[in-house]
């Protein structure tokens, strides 16, 4: 799944993750001073952000762009030299840069429309106090604000779903070629052929989804945690809490590591339980299809059975996502009305007006939702994981490896009834 597409891919991730802390810990140290020493200095104290495209333009984002730009040519340079034999480097390495260059411009589309909110709700406040205090020119020019970025994100949301579509494609592709290599290794495992053609499929395109969601994920949290740490100093006290300093970014973030905890623990079963029922599902379409051209197979004793194992699965499934389904269901209707508890002392006091209120709101969903990757999509995760087990077959054969205990079993009994069908008369 991995090597076939990213060179050595647990050096490759880890010395990415390193890199990575690194790049962030430089940006947010000596950065900001790195880019006024070449003309690109951040924003001083107090002053505004940009309205509308100029936002993309403005002085620190090239700096960063310029800053990411150097740091990736850095480490997919030396990729490039540590991997130089690997086929797919290009896409893995540049492309996957990319990926993430895209996913953090989109995340600053949404930061540009968070910086356009604040303006245009006071002033839409200010227009609701009584006539003439706003001008229809004031709110005219707010709106062609507002359609600049939503052009950028547009533009921006197409370039991102035409090159993942390419990118994953190149990945299932690696995946292919690479089993396909190894095929007499692979064609006694059960199901194989499935495997190769159905599960790389449905992989690609599970991580096409997932993946570009995390990336987007991981992006929105550095970006957007600085931004409700600032606007955390408008809050007055928290309910039952008291006084908690920065208390936007830790209930966010305590929030959140409280909803993935609660769904992980609500769904640890069900990833096995989505695996067995592949299994069973294939045990009964195998049989079925033998009965196509065997006339002594497919027999009604024996699809009987199968089917019955097929429903006791789902049945199980069934019960097992009743409770997962009242946790998740549950966390969800509450974190609808979470912000709102925690602001009513706030807003009681006065201490916010409406064009804050809407930064807020769209900082602290902005990060909750991020945080609660996998309350969102655990049940996508959940066929993820399913797909990754049978696909884990296919690695501990080409690594000589032993097969996990229900691929033996399936080799097992493919076995013995073999010798049944030669020992009959």
């Amino acid at each position: 799944m991995f090597h076939s597409f990213f060179p050595q891919p647990k050096l490759f991730f880890s010395s990415f993750v390193v890199w990575s802390i690194i790049c962030m810990v430089v940006w947010y140290t000596v950065g900001p001073q790195m880019g006024a020493a070449i003309g690109l200095p951040p924003l001083a104290p107090g002053e505004a952000a940009p309205l509308g495209i100029a936002y993309f333009f403005s002085p620190d984002n090239l700096w960063f762009y310029l800053y990411f730009a150097i740091f990736v040519a850095i480490f997919g340079g030396a990729w490039k030299v540590i991997a130089r034999d690997h086929p797919w480097t290009n896409w893995s390495i540049w492309g996957t840069a990319f990926l993430i260059f895209i996913a953090y411009f989109t995340v600053q589309a949404y930061v540009a429309i968070n910086n356009w909110r604040g303006p245009f709700f006071d002033l839409f406040q200010k227009g609701l106090t009584g006539p003439g205090n706003v001008t229809a020119t004031e709110l005219w020019d707010m709106q062609i604000y507002f359609l600049q970025i939503g052009a950028v994100a547009v533009v921006i949301n197409v370039v991102t779903a035409f090159f993942t579509n390419h990118y994953v494609f190149r990945w299932r592709t690696a995946m292919n070629d690479y089993y396909m290599s190894l095929w007499p290794k692979l064609r006694h495992i059960e199901g194989a052929s499935q495997r190769v053609q159905e599960d790389t499929m449905r992989f690609a395109n599970i991580v096409e989804g997932l993946g570009v969601v995390f990336i987007n994920s991981i992006m929105t949290l550095v970006v957007f945690l600085p931004l409700l740490f600032k606007l955390s100093e408008h809050m007055a006290d928290v309910p039952v809490l008291g006084a908690i300093p920065h208390s936007l970014f830790w209930l966010a973030i305590g929030w959140s590591i409280f909803g993935t905890a609660l769904l992980a623990l609500a769904g640890i079963k069900l990833p096995g339980l989505q695996f067995r029922n592949q299994r069973v599902e294939a045990a009964y379409r195998k049989e079925l299809v033998y009965g196509e051209d065997d006339a002594d197979r497919a027999q009604p004793v024996t699809v009987r059975e199968l089917f019955n194992n097929v429903r006791k699965n789902y049945f199980r499934m069934y019960w097992h996502y009743c409770y997962f389904n009242i946790a998740r269901f549950g966390y969800n209707q509450l974190d609808g009305s979470f912000l709102t508890f925690i602001l009513i002392p706030t807003v009681a006091a006065g201490k916010i007006t409406m064009g804050l209120w809407q930064q807020i709101s769209t900082a602290f969903g902005q990060v909750t939702d991020s945080f609660q990757y996998l309350v969102s999509y655990w049940s996508t995760i959940i066929e993820l994981l399913s797909i990754y087990k049978r696909l884990k077959a296919f690695e501990a054969a080409i690594d000589d490896k032993p097969l996990p205990e229900i691929d033996q079993r399936y080799l097992e009994r493919e076995a013995a009834e073999g010798e049944l069908a030669a020992n009959r008369p």
